[in-house]
Formats: structure tokens, sequence, C-alpha cells
């Protein structure tokens, strides 16, 4: 199966604030373990994630490279690895159909994978923007209390989706990795 994460707020820590270099991108405990026990499990792993901090010039796309570089050095330590990265380096007044809650992103991924529809897949995120980009493909939302998660959780009690999608919640990635693997909420 193919599983969407976002990144910031889903497999490293963010705390609101641009991550603007390897130095300050910090995984979230257990997020890199998470990732390579569903890479040895076969799934595939992809990551859908807004970078407008590009566009802002708050860091490059050489940077970002290198964020991900460090991201894929500890995967590989781990037993794991992410099999596509889809990001969107542009500002959100720019309006573009990848920023998320469009789904560009997704739409990347599905052309990388050949894959006629995305439904059947998963998308983990932390945002409503993931959520509903999520949804307009026909993924599984899951969102984690990580990150924004726990702020969008409590809004998704007042405005739910507006798309049918039923959407399951989790304390992090490692715990939506547990009952994935192991059949729960399946």
């Amino acid at each position: 199966m193919l599983i969407i994460l976002d990144r910031d707020g889903v497999i490293n820590q963010y705390e609101g604030g641009y991550i603007c270099s390897p130095d300050d991108w910090h995984p979230i405990p257990g997020s890199i373990k998470a990732i390579a026990r569903l890479c040895s499990a076969g799934h595939r792993i992809a990551i859908a994630t807004n970078q407008s901090g590009i566009a802002r010039g708050y860091y490059d796309r050489d940077t970002l490279d290198a964020m991900h570089r460090k991201l894929g050095r500890l995967l590989r330590i781990a037993g794991g690895h992410i099999d596509f990265i889809a990001y969107c380096p542009h500002h959100p007044d720019e309006h573009c159909a990848c920023r998320k809650p469009e789904p560009g992103l997704l739409q990347q991924i599905q052309r990388h994978f050949n894959l006629k529809t995305l439904a059947g897949s998963v998308m983990v995120g932390d945002s409503r923007k993931d959520l509903e980009a999520a949804a307009k493909k026909g993924c599984q939302p899951i969102l984690v209390r990580t990150g924004n998660g726990l702020d969008t959780e409590q809004e998704l009690q007042t405005r739910p989706l507006a798309e049918s999608a039923q959407v399951l919640v989790y304390n992090n990635l490692r715990s939506f990795t547990d009952a994935f693997l192991s059949g729960r909420d399946w």
C-alpha cells in the first residue's frame, strides 16, 4: 500500500515556525523507526509537503534537499527509505495547484507511481490542509496529534471536513504505525 506522509509535524518536530536548515530539522521521537517498520512491511512511502519558505527566501532548494538527505540517512540507518518526495515551493499568494489543500502534490505522487487512482492509499498529516488534500484524492485521511494536530483535532469537532471522509486520529506516527501494522482500525 502507498502511505503518504506530511513532513513538518508528522515526521519532524514543528512548532509553527520555519525549519530553515538541516541543523533545525529534528525527527519526532519514534517517527524514523515507524517509517522503517512500514517499509519493512512492504509499504511504499511518499512525502507531500508545503515548503513556502523557499518562496519567502528563508532557505533554498539546495537546503531543502540537504534536509531530505538528513532524513534519508536516518532512515537508512533504521532500515527504511522514502520512495518519493513531492513538495510545493510556492508562496500561498501564488494560488498554485500544488499547495495543499489543493491536490497537486498528491497528483505528482500518483503520476510517479503510475497509479490510476490514490483510492485505498493513506495520507497522514497534522493539519486540515493535509486531510482535505487526502479526501480530494480518495485517500484515507489520518490525523496525528503532533505538530498542529491537537489544534486540528479540536477544529474538526466544530467544523468537520466537507468531504464525507472519516478521519482516523492517532497520537503520533508511531501509534498510527502500530495500529496499521496490527490491523486495528483497518
